[in-house]
Parts: C-alpha cells; sequence; structure tokens
C-alpha cells in the first residue's frame, strides 16, 4: 500500500510540475491544484494512520491517533483554495489587460528575440 500512495504522489508531483511550466495560464492552475493534492496527500500519510483509536492518550487505551496531520491538512486545503482563488482572479484580469492567456504576455504569432535582439529572420527588432 505504501508503494501505491507513493506512486500516486509521485505522478501527482510530476503532473503537478508539467502543468505549471505550461506556457497557458489554465494548465497553469490546474499544475498548481495537482501540486496541492500531492502535498496534502503527503501530509496525511505521513501520519501514521490508524483505525479505531482515539486522538488523544488516554489509560485506557492500547496507541493514540496523531491529530497533527489532519490539522495541517485542513490548513492545507485552506490555504490552496485562497492561492487557486488567487491565482484565478490574477490569470482573467492579465487575460482582459493583455488580450492573451500566454504566461509571458505575448500573443501567439509574436517572435522571442535571442539573446542579441534578433528574431528567427535575422533582422533587429
Amino acid at each position: 500500500m505504501e508503494a501505491l500512495i507513493a506512486l500516486i504522489i509521485g505522478v501527482l508531483t510530476a503532473s503537478g510540475v508539467y502543468l505549471a511550466l505550461r506556457a497557458r495560464t489554465f494548465p497553469v492552475v490546474i499544475g498548481l491544484t495537482l501540486l496541492s493534492y500531492a502535498v496534502n496527500l503527503f501530509l496525511f500519510v505521513t501520519g501514521r494512520l490508524t483505525v479505531g483509536l482515539p486522538p488523544v492518550i488516554s489509560d485506557q487505551a492500547a496507541g493514540y491517533a496523531d491529530p497533527l496531520p489532519q490539522a495541517l491538512v485542513l490548513t492545507a486545503i485552506v490555504i490552496s483554495f485562497g492561492m487557486t482563488a488567487f491565482i484565478i482572479m490574477l490569470s482573467l484580469k492579465a487575460r482582459a489587460e493583455l488580450g492573451t492567456d500566454q504566461v509571458d504576455g505575448r500573443l501567439d504569432g509574436d517572435v522571442a528575440p535571442d539573446e542579441h535582439g534578433a528574431g528567427r529572420g535575422g533582422e533587429r527588432g
């Protein structure tokens, strides 16, 4: 089971990083969301979840469940929701201001100048 959870966390992280490095804003938002899911799952798994044990130490119980990972995951969920709302509003504002959803603000037909200031055809821009 640990290998499956580790594989899921790895796939979520790899997918999130891949999408966060895309040139459009919507994949960036989805990538950051996948990264936050991976972090939440990682935090939740680190608590060594137990079944049927109380969250508070007592003399009658054989052990206890650690409440810290659940608290961290709840906090991370709230933070990721706020971050996602902020990123969406930021991308909508950039789309309205620039007229494109490219992360760098260039239009689809624009050619990026190289390090010498020339485009693909060698002309100076």
